[in-house]
């Protein structure tokens, strides 16, 4: 687990403003990879760290308060995931979908990203707790309150789901002549 700027675990000589602040931008990151959303993202980031302040002085002093921020988040997403009105979001045009064919840009970022991005949302945390946040399967067990075996369950599921969907591109578009 890297260590932020400024920060130690056991450490209290940092504030709480200065926590937020230095990590503000790192946790709308990770709660972009997760929802793929801004706004989300957010919102997400503002209800960790708010529910951070409440246990400050606590998780500051004991523990690395970011794997608790973490969690918030992810349980937070898990909560409004469980609501009806998750998938209804306005828009201020609607545009024409159409037939596109999902396999043309799977070597670009923003492909891999939308494939993660339509993983389960357990198995999208484990990729993006793994690979992009860097922790080891049991500090993603903590923060999804499971088993680091569960974690890896959720990481092989996960990759062997995005490899099929890539190796179906494969198949599907024609290879260089």
């Amino acid at each position: 687990m890297s260590q932020q700027p400024g920060w130690r675990a056991g450490e209290t000589s940092i504030s709480f403003e200065e926590y937020a602040a230095a990590r503000q931008a790192g946790l709308i990151r990770f709660g972009y990879l997760l929802v793929r959303d801004h706004q989300l993202a957010q919102d997400l980031a503002q209800e960790g760290l708010a529910r951070l302040h409440g246990r400050w002085s606590e998780l500051a002093a004991e523990s690395n308060p970011d794997a608790y921020v973490r969690k918030v988040m992810v349980n937070q997403l898990l909560s409004w995931r469980r609501r009806r009105s998750w998938s209804e979001r306005p828009v201020a045009e609607v545009h024409d979908r159409g037939e596109t064919d999902p396999t043309a840009a799977i070597g670009d970022r923003e492909a891999m990203w939308k494939l993660i991005g339509d993983l389960p949302l357990r198995q999208r945390a484990v990729v993006v707790l793994r690979y992009y946040e860097d922790l080891d399967d049991a500090a993603i067990g903590r923060i999804l309150g499971c088993t680091a075996s569960t974690v890896a369950t959720h990481a092989t599921r996960a990759l062997d789901r995005l490899r099929m969907v890539v190796d179906l591109a494969d198949a599907v578009s024609p290879g260089p002549s």
